[in-house]
């Protein structure tokens, strides 16, 4: 059993107060395309979705970012082609608030994962080198099987994207999967 995890594909991430840009812009089909896949093969599917409140002074990405994902804001919102899938298909992918990097840290979800027998995850979202790495290594370090998406994963600098890749698989054991992986096996 697995689950696909959709790290913070969000308007403030993507285009908005926090911005990751082009390289999250361009991922909006296949992000798009993949979480419809595992929600057609009824897999477990997570949003996993940063929550701050305004002004927080304790959160300590207070002192490293500017204000994003802002309780009740627009910056909230799934960017593009993924805020109209979750719309429309809601009562088959579970929505999870996060306060931190991890999408583990704070959460519900290793309770959810471990209810439903899932023992490998999968990856996908931004940013690639800071919420979908740790929540790849609280994964690792709790027995779970990964897979990150290259194609489906990006991040505020090349550098980092491309040092996350690479941690994940010779760190973490982690397969690197494109899109087309998703494809192919669905056509089996």
């Amino acid at each position: 059993m697995k689950a696909l995890i959709v790290i913070d594909y969000t308007k403030d991430f993507v285009d908005g107060s926090l911005p990751v840009g082009q390289p999250a812009i361009d991922l909006d089909d296949r992000i798009a395309a993949i979480t419809q896949a595992y929600v057609d093969q009824g897999d477990f599917v997570v949003m996993a979705v940063d929550l701050h409140e305004e002004k927080d002074p304790y959160h300590p990405e207070s002192k490293l970012f500017p204000p994003h994902n802002i309780r009740g804001t627009e910056g909230r919102h799934l960017y593009g082609k993924l805020q109209p899938l979750y719309e429309k298909q809601s009562d088959s992918i579970y929505w999870l608030d996060k306060t931190r990097y991890s999408a583990f840290a704070g959460t519900d979800l290793e309770l959810r994962l471990r209810e439903r027998g899932i023992l490998e995850v999968h990856l996908i979202g931004v940013c690639t080198d800071i919420c979908v790495l740790h929540t790849a290594i609280d994964a690792y370090n709790k027995g779970f099987a990964i897979t990150v998406y290259k194609d489906a994963v990006a991040s505020f600098n090349q550098a980092g994207h491309d040092w996350a890749l690479g941690h994940f698989e010779g760190s973490l054991g982690a397969a690197i999967w494109s899109a087309e992986d998703t494809i192919l096996l669905q056509n089996k």
